[in-house]
This record gives C-alpha cells, sequence and structure tokens, in this order.
C-alpha cells in the first residue's frame, strides 16, 4: 500500500478495530480510536520531508478501477492539498481528545462514524478523479449526518436534516455536471476518463462552461458556506457535539474552498471569469454579514459559527482574486480558521462540560476561578482576530493584498469584516472572563485539566509558529499555486485563441493534450515534472 493510500485508509482500519471491541470497554474504544488517528497524523507528517517543491502532483498512485468508463483509484498530492491533509491529520487527534469525556453514550458508534469521517476528508483532499472524489466527497456526509442527528442537542434532528438536504442538492448538481462533462469529452476524443488531468488539458466549450461551473461552485458554496447558502451551518454547529464541531469548522468547510481550486477554476477557467465579480460580491456581504450577526448572538457557539461565514468570506475572496497572492493566503486562511476556529469550539465545549449552558449571560468573572482556560481563550481570540505575530494576520493580509489587485472598492469593504471581528469576538471575552462573578457555580468550575491542556498544545504552539513564521508553508504551496494560476490563464488564451479569425483549432487541440506538470509514474516525484520552469513570482509576493 503506498503511502497516500495508508493516510485514507489507516483511520478505516481503526474504524473496525474499535468494532470489534465490546460497547463496554469504553477506555479501550477511546484509546484505539485516538491510536488510528494519531497513525493518521504521523503517516501524513511523513510527506513533509520527502515533500518537493516544483508543483507537480507527487507520491501519485493510479490504479484502473472500472476501466469500461475510465474510472481510476488516483490519488496525488501538491502544495494545495498538502496542508489541508495535514490539517486534517491533526484534527482527528484533537476531536477525540476533545470528546474524550463529553461522549457517555454510544461510546463505540461514535468513534466508529469519527474514523468514516476522517477517511471521507482525506479522500476528498487526495482523489485526482471525479468519481474517486464524488464518493469521498459523499461519504464525508454520511457520518456527519450521525454524528449530528445522534449526540447533538436540542433541535438536532432539524439540524441534520437540514444539513443533508442543503449538501446533497448541491452535491446532486455536481454529479450531473460531472457525468455531462465525462460524455462531452468522449463524444470528442472517443473514450471516456475522469481522470482530473485529462479534463483539463481537454477543449471544453465555453458556453458550456459557464453552466458547468455553476454546478460545481454551487456544491462548492454551499459547504464553504457562502452567503445566501449559509443557513444549515449555524444550525448545524449549534446542535452539534464538541468534536462535530471542531471538524465541520476545521475540515468539511474547507472541502468547498479546496473544491474551487482543485476542480473549478481550472476545469472551467471561462466560467470562473464569468462568475468571478458576482461571487466576489457575495463573498464581501458574507463577511460584513456573518460579522454583524455574530456581533448580536447571545450564545457562544453561535457566535462563533457566525464569524466563520465571516471568516470563510475571506477565504473566498482570496481565492477568486486569481492572482499568488490572494491564493495563497486563502489556502493560508483556511489553515488558520482550522486551527483558531476548531480551538474556539472546544473552549466552548469546556465550559458547557461544566456549566451545561452556552449562554454569554451565564458567565462572567471567569479569569479569576480559571486562570488557565482564561489565558487560553485570549490566545485564541487574539488569533482569530488577526494580531499580527499570530497566524490570522499573515492569511488576511495576504488575501487583501490580492483582492486588491482584482476589484478596490469590494476589498475595503471587507476589511472592514476584520474591524468588526476584533468588536464581537473581545466584546464576548470580556462578558465571560472579566468584571463580576454574576452567578456563585462559577467560583468553583474546575481549571483545565492535563489532558484539555494537552489537546489545546499543538493547536496553539501552530498559531504561534504560522504567525512567525510562515514561510515554510508559503514555500510549499508556492509553485502549485503558480501552476494553477498558469493553468487558468492559459486555457483563457486557448478560448480566446480558438474563436479568433483563422485558429488553428486542431493544432490547439493537440498542443493542449498534455497535461501541465502531471506525474505520470507512481513514484513520489516525477522527473519530468522538474523541466518545467516555474512561472515568474508575481510581484509582491511573499
Amino acid at each position: 500500500m503506498s503511502l497516500l493510500s495508508a493516510i485514507v485508509f489507516a483511520p478505516l482500519v481503526a474504524a473496525l478495530g474499535v468494532l470489534v471491541l465490546p460497547r463496554t470497554a469504553t477506555r479501550a474504544i477511546r484509546s484505539v480510536a485516538l491510536a488510528g488517528m494519531l497513525a493518521d497524523l504521523v503517516l501524513s507528517l511523513w510527506l513533509l520531508p520527502q515533500f518537493g517543491g516544483d508543483g507537480a502532483f507527487q507520491f501519485v498512485e493510479r490504479h484502473p478501477w472500472i476501466a469500461r468508463w475510465g474510472i481510476e483509484y488516483h490519488l496525488g498530492v501538491d502544495g494545495i492539498s498538502l496542508w489541508l491533509v495535514l490539517l486534517t491529520a491533526l484534527l482527528g487527534p484533537v476531536a477525540v481528545l476533545g470528546s474524550w469525556a463529553g461522549i457517555t453514550t454510544r461510546v463505540r458508534e461514535f468513534h466508529v462514524l469519527l474514523l468514516l469521517l476522517q477517511t471521507g476528508m482525506q479522500g476528498v483532499f487526495l482523489s485526482l478523479d471525479l468519481f474517486l472524489f464524488y464518493i469521498f466527497w459523499e461519504v464525508s456526509l454520511v457520518p456527519m449526518y450521525f454524528l449530528i442527528g445522534i449526540w447533538g442537542h436540542e433541535r438536532r434532528l432539524y439540524a441534520a436534516i437540514k444539513f443533508v438536504l442543503f449538501t446533497l442538492a448541491g452535491s446532486l448538481l455536481m454529479l450531473v455536471a460531472i457525468l455531462s462533462l465525462v460524455v462531452q469529452h468522449a463524444n470528442q476524443v472517443g473514450y471516456y476518463s475522469f481522470d482530473l488531468q485529462t479534463l483539463i488539458a481537454a477543449h471544453i466549450d465555453p458556453s458550456h462552461q459557464v453552466w458547468y461551473f455553476a454546478a460545481f461552485a454551487l456544491a462548492f458554496a454551499i459547504k464553504v458556506p457562502l452567503w445566501p447558502l449559509h443557513t444549515w451551518l449555524p444550525d448545524a454547529h449549534v446542535e452539534a457535539p464538541t468534536a462535530g464541531s471542531v471538524i465541520l469548522a476545521g475540515i468539511l468547510l474547507k472541502m468547498g474552498g479546496y473544491g474551487f481550486l482543485r476542480f473549478a477554476m481550472p476545469l472551467f477557467p471561462h466560467g470562473l471569469d464569468v462568475a468571478t465579480p458576482l461571487l466576489m460580491l457575495v463573498a464581501v456581504v458574507g463577511i460584513v454579514y456573518g460579522a454583524m450577526v455574530a456581533m448580536v448572538q447571545p450564545d457562544m457557539k453561535k457566535l462563533v459559527a457566525y464569524s466563520s461565514v465571516s471568516h470563510l468570506g475571506f477565504v473566498m475572496l482570496g481565492i477568486l482574486s486569481a492572482r499568488s497572492q490572494g491564493l495563497e493566503g486563502g489556502i493560508y486562511q483556511m489553515l488558520n480558521h482550522g486551527l483558531s476556529t476548531g480551538a474556539l469550539f472546544l473552549l466552548v465545549g469546556v465550559l458547557y462540560e461544566r456549566r451545561h449552558s452556552r449562554a454569554i449571560a451565564d458567565f462572567g468573572g471567569l479569569a479569576r476561578s480559571m486562570p488557565v482556560y482564561a489565558t487560553v481563550l485570549i490566545f485564541v481570540t487574539l488569533s482569530s482576530i488577526g494580531l499580527p505575530g499570530l497566524n490570522g494576520f499573515v492569511g488576511e493580509f495576504l488575501i487583501l493584498l490580492g483582492a486588491f489587485h482584482q476589484h478596490r472598492l469590494l476589498t475595503i469593504v471587507a476589511s472592514t469584516g476584520v474591524v468588526l471581528g476584533a468588536i464581537y469576538m473581545l466584546w464576548m471575552v470580556e462578558r465571560v472572563l472579566f468584571g463580576p462573578v454574576r452567578h456563585e457555580e462559577n467560583r468553583k468550575l474546575p481549571d483545565l485539566s492535563p489532558r484539555e491542556i494537552l489537546t489545546f498544545a499543538p493547536l496553539l504552539i501552530l498559531i504561534v509558529v504560522m504567525g512567525v513564521y510562515p514561510r515554510p508553508f508559503l514555500q510549499r504551496m508556492h509553485a502549485s499555486v503558480d501552476r494553477l494560476v498558469r493553468q487558468v490563464q492559459l486555457d483563457e488564451r486557448l478560448t480566446e485563441t480558438t474563436h479568433s479569425p483563422g485558429a488553428n483549432t486542431p493544432a490547439l487541440g493537440a498542443s493542449s493534450a498534455e497535461p501541465l506538470g502531471v506525474s505520470s509514474a507512481t513514484s513520489n516525484l516525477a522527473p519530468e515534472a522538474s523541466a518545467a520552469a516555474p512561472a515568474p513570482r508575481q510581484e509582491g509576493s511573499p
């Protein structure tokens, strides 16, 4: 088994191990689940020292699956997916540790679903075949539905069904678009192929691109979620158990942004060009709307949920800029959001386990009885609002820099979201931690336990490292981002040339048939990929 397959299926093996344990062996169940998540983390970390920086897909594994229809088991990782794989692997153990004391019923089933969810998410980030990608995309939907619907709070069934209906509606439209795209390509070349790079290299009619992009973008926009398709998110977050909220905010929402980067943009550059002004406007509305609604929330968990709408609006703003700075900032901010918002949901979960309340009004003066908790909450809050020296600042700066070249007015409006974010987050901290102790039961609340401190430790360390020294992260993604920019620009030029007078369409079709920088071997780095020089660095790129 290759390294990427091991990363995808290690949690599944652990899930099978959990299934054979007795229901009453809760400690053993948690330990096996944690071991499976840690194994996934170790395997994912093994990618780093062997990862090259030329932008090609690496550690490629490719095998025929359903040969008649051109479907393959095709995995690969580049500088865009690398960090999302690592983020997924990191938050897996964090979710298990964060639910160690909070989940007391159906413990075995809970951890099996958590491990299955981990397999689905890793598969999404590593798949290079559209059919395989869709299978993993749908697989990740089912465990989250049960995690919310069984272990959630009072309105858990409503939230779970709403989550499924929204996500499934977009996914089915994307499936129709995938099938139509493959059939159209087969009519041109005479064979079926679901291979991502083959379809990127193919010439897709610009008029069709608009509709294909719309179908893909709808599925990914629901997952992000972009305003006004966000309404499922606050309900899902509020009703989900703590581990579900951590995974939902930390990873599942990133699948939407990743879908734009990996599929919608390189496959349909003309559709992207048509839709960019509208999508950028929607992203900016989401930034301001999410911040303003978060400001008036009485529930801590709902406040953090609406902050995700605002923060992920920034992510989409950077991605839609289609410039190196903005794209790198968008990817970096996805990582930042996974760390800071995942930590915030864990912190809310800590209070809920002790007080069985998430209402801000039920707290106050916690800094006296829970000083370690107060320190961690302030630290993570400063990360979330983008304090210089912490991770959030780097991502927001790159996003605004890249988007400013694309649309200055929208970028100026978006920057107000930074100010609003500082207002609602610091106001929440002030009401929860400081002032007089308004409720006597808060005086005796226990501070963070050693297990809880261990859970937060890797997140806090990475928040500092990514804020002080972002270079290793940006360096490894830069070549892949430049390659994505070249793909979009190249396809736009081919579209213009194809429709110009006297264009030699057959020659263009032949020249575009070779995928850009794709490894055809199953080694970790294709030797021929290094022959392609990376695009010149854009001025102002880090």
